[in-house]
């Protein structure tokens, strides 16, 4: 074959032998190429997680759409006693006592009419009964509290202190009364109820006024608290335990006639103790022992002394005035509503569910409906004790005062109110700030106001004592700071001084004149060697007549007036002094 032959000739004879076909060998892979070959592998294959450390919380997710939070242990509600539970409370409330106190101090104006009037009648009362002078100021006939008890007081602290000592007293008594009010709430309930129920107490308009100021009311509602303790705290001993109340219960009238209004509570929620674990039988025993202690002593005391006419003249039997209601009433919604408020809500709220850890001691049975609403009416309805007898009375005076003798009793109830919004553990916390800072904010603007009703005399004493001589006989209104005052600098005493509210002069041809012709009588004779004037806005129909008299008659010269601004309004007081022509007869 000329084709094989050539090929064959080409390589010299021998056959041709084609190359051998192999697979390629193996490429080792260059460094990019081992890294992203790992990579791809360890994002395919995940390692295995290990423990982590715990947060200090666990998280779950929710995986059902109808998910609800389970219902919360009864042992975060547990109100067993422990030394951190009870040094925690008690710290807070020394909290809420410092507030309290540093909320009272801060309000300031001179001596009030009152204030003046009964540590005035405190000296005159030492006076009679442990150095034998008359007792010319027939103070057991009008005072709205024995002239022995609180005036006395006032007056032996009054001696070493001044006004200022006296009022502090106030605000220690104030202060006890919050914390008793926290101690038996506690009892009822439990340490988170009896903070909210001494904080809201604390910081009411009544309790920082009363606090600053140096009348019967403070002491007395200490007394109504401590006598409120005595009867939770003994509710289930003996049937003669209650006993121990009735003196204080007692003292309580005696100090504040008034007191006895809330007497009936103190001896309800007695009954409402007992009947807890005793029934009622042993309940209603204890019951009428107590309200027979109190009775027998308020008994003897009326027996032995001439306070019967005081208590009718000023509680009982007291003469209507002409004050609309519906002011009044809007004035008690005012300065009482938000924590009567709280109390109807904490007492729907407890009626429809007691558990919670609301009643001391986890393992106790919870009391029954009938109960619950028994005790939530008796407290929360005693706020309204007050205002409805001074409506019926048609009279507003002191109605600032008397409210918070029932805020007392309520407080417990609005403490509920305030534990149940919240819920549990703290669950809606801007429920309680937004209340505290409402209540605080009415408590410090109302007490502010209330306290500068009153014009204040720092400007008239002095002046009066430019013009005051021992012996002289005045006509003042006001009449009680000039005396109180001037009668610590030794120149002048009670029984030279006559208020515009009542007068009994004897004139010429031995006449006994008394209301407008008496004042318009001694006008004319010259009688008084002064008159003191009170002029605002709004003046009295008598002081009216008296400045008309004294311009007419020509016997008295306007020597002085000093102008003064209150919370109120604005008024000025006049100074009139007899002249040289006119002399007295």
């Amino acid at each position: 074959m000329t084709t094989g032959a050539r090929a064959t000739g080409d390589m010299g004879g021998q056959p041709e032998r084609l190359p051998e076909l192999r697979p390629p060998a193996p490429r080792e892979p260059d460094a990019d190429e081992a890294f992203d070959s790992e990579s791809t592998l360890r994002l395919r294959v995940l390692p295995a997680r290990g423990p982590e450390p715990a947060p200090g919380y666990t998280f779950e997710e929710i995986t059902r759409a109808d998910w609800v939070l389970g219902r919360i242990p009864e042992k975060g509600w547990s109100a067993e006693a422990g030394p951190r539970r009870t040094l925690v409370s008690r710290a807070l409330l020394a909290c809420l006592l410092l507030v309290q106190a540093s909320l009272s101090l801060r309000l300031h104006n001179t001596a009030f009419e009152d204030e003046a009037l009964y540590v005035y009648a405190g000296h005159a009362m030492i006076d009679h009964l442990f150095h034998g002078a008359p007792d010319y100021g027939g103070f057991d006939s009008y005072f709205s509290g024995s002239p022995a008890l609180y005036p006395v007081l006032a007056a032996w602290v009054d001696s070493a202190w001044g006004l200022t000592g006296v009022r502090v007293m106030s605000l220690l008594f104030m202060l006890a009364g919050t914390a008793v009010l926290y101690s038996f709430t506690r009892r009822l309930f439990n340490e988170r109820t009896g903070l909210c129920a001494a904080g809201l107490f604390a910081v009411s308009q009544s309790t920082l006024f009363l606090g600053n100021f140096a009348t019967y009311d403070a002491m007395a509602i200490l007394l109504l608290a401590l006598s409120t303790w005595i009867v939770i705290r003994v509710a289930h001993g003996h049937w003669a335990l209650p006993l121990a109340a009735a003196p204080v219960a007692a003292l309580a009238v005696g100090v504040k006639y008034a007191s006895a209004l809330f007497l009936p509570t103190v001896a309800a929620l007695l009954v409402l103790a007992a009947h807890q674990r005793l029934g009622r039988r042993q309940a209603l025993l204890r019951g009428a022992v107590f309200t027979l202690g109190v009775a027998i002593l308020l008994g003897i005391a009326l027996s032995t002394t001439d306070y019967l006419q005081a208590i009718r003249s000023t509680t009982t039997a007291r003469t209507h005035g002409t004050a609309a209601a519906m002011p009044m009433i809007w004035d008690s919604v005012k300065w009482g509503g938000l924590l009567f408020a709280l109390a109807c809500v904490g007492t729907a709220l407890y009626t429809r569910r007691g558990r919670l850890g609301e009643i001391p001691g986890r393992r106790r049975p919870v009391p029954g409906t009938g109960w619950r609403l028994a005790l939530g009416v008796v407290l929360t309805g005693t706020t309204l004790l007050a205002p409805a007898y001074q409506i019926h009375l048609q009279t507003s005076v002191s109605l600032h005062k008397h409210i918070g003798y029932g805020l007392l009793f309520a407080a417990p109830m609005a403490g509920v109110g305030i534990t149940r919004l919240m819920g549990a553990h703290f669950r809606f916390p801007q429920t309680a700030i937004a209340v505290g800072v409402l209540a605080l904010t009415l408590g410090m603007s109302q007490s502010a106001q209330n306290y500068g009703v009153w014009p204040g005399t720092s400007y008239l004493i002095p002046e009066l004592a430019k013009n005051v001589r021992p012996g002289q006989k005045w006509l003042g209104q006001p009449h009680e700071a000039p005396v109180y005052y001037l009668s610590g600098m030794g120149l002048t005493d009670y029984t030279l001084w006559t208020s515009i509210y009542y007068i009994d002069y004897t004139g010429r041809g031995g006449r006994h004149l008394m209301g407008p012709d008496g004042y318009r009588a001694a006008i004319e004779d010259g009688w008084f060697d002064g008159v003191v004037l009170d002029w605002s806005d709004q003046p009295g129909d008598i002081q009216t007549m008296v400045r008309g008299e004294m311009r007419n008659s020509g016997r008295y010269r306007l020597a002085s007036a000093l102008t003064y601004r209150t919370s109120v309004g604005s008024g000025h007081f006049e100074i009139w002094l007899r002249t040289r022509s006119a002399h007295a007869p």
